[in-house]
């Protein structure tokens, strides 16, 4: 069976207070309706910042609560499809994002969808990368926003975020209380402008419990390898933080020492940014898939 949830069930924040909206067995597949991150409301070049209400921004879809999923568990998150909506939005202005020290006034723009490339402009079609920037479960402690990233996962904005991943996230309590939404239609590494593509979007994903496995972070799984995600108050904590949960989560696949294993990922590890923009920075410490087949390590238990 698959289920449907309608984006009129949103949170603005990740929390272990929240009500579910929808309740599912594991491996139950659910599409997820999104508003963009505006909650849709900037229709026009022309929209005003007075305009906007700033306490309706990143709204995520649920919570859905996943049927024996408990604390020190880890919730695996397929995601199956992503269908974008016919039009984006970026915005700019003052205080957002590297350059809003520079920038003076505000400005939107909205951008087609068209094929499979977003319409800049005359000029420019830029190819799609459908991702999604806020995907997380409640939080062990307070609510966060869903504009914050954290352990939870939540606003990591990581372009790796999209179909044929798979994400693992540790589970703090009961349900594990997922949400999703901040659908980009495209978004480079960074994020630096604060906005990627904005798009409404309906997302397929496959929800499932791992049990008997903790990790004290968000990691992802694709074709090309394996990543661990870490958001932090600074880029350099998070870069540091995102290989020792990597080395923390391999080294005992293997039969190598610590400073063996330390030279290896120096040398195929690949370490970067997801996002700069947010109250939190996300970094990324990537493996190659090759280096896995290597070793015939599957990290988490099917």
């Amino acid at each position: 069976m698959v289920h449907t949830l309608s984006k009129e069930h949103f949170i603005y924040s990740f929390s272990k207070e929240h009500s579910p909206v929808l309740k599912v067995a594991p491996k139950s597949t659910v599409v997820i309706d999104t508003y963009d991150c505006f909650q849709d409301q900037i229709q026009s070049n022309t929209t005003a910042i007075q305009s906007i209400d700033w306490n309706q921004i990143n709204p995520a879809t649920g919570p859905i609560y996943v049927e024996g999923a408990a604390a020190g568990d880890i919730l695996r998150v397929t995601i199956d499809a992503i269908e974008l909506g016919s039009q984006g939005v970026m915005a700019v202005g003052p205080n957002l994002g590297v350059m809003g020290h520079r920038i003076e006034q505000f400005e939107a723009k909205i951008i087609p969808i068209e094929s499979d490339a977003a319409v800049f402009n005359d000029k420019i079609k830029i190819p799609l990368n459908p991702m999604i920037g806020v995907i997380g479960v409640a939080p062990e402690h307070e609510a966060v926003s869903c504009g914050t990233p954290g352990a939870h996962g939540g606003n990591m904005d990581t372009k790796l975020v999209t179909t044929g991943a798979t994400l693992y996230f540790p589970v703090f309590h009961e349900g594990a209380l997922f949400g999703l939404g901040d659908l980009h239609a495209a978004m480079g590494d960074g994020e630096i402008g604060v906005s990627g593509i904005e798009v409404p979007a309906k997302v397929t994903v496959t929800l499932d419990v791992i049990k008997g496995q903790s990790i004290r972070h968000p990691f992802l799984q694709n074709e090309e390898g394996l990543a661990a995600l870490v958001s932090a108050e600074t880029l350099d904590e998070a870069a540091k933080l995102a290989v020792e949960e990597m080395i923390d989560l391999l080294l005992p696949h293997t039969d190598l020492s610590l400073n063996h294993f330390t030279m290896l990922m120096s040398a195929v590890g690949q370490s970067q940014i997801s996002q700069i923009v947010d109250p939190l920075l996300t970094a990324r410490f990537v493996v190659p898939q090759w280096l896995l087949d290597t070793y015939k390590i599957s990290a988490f238990k099917e």
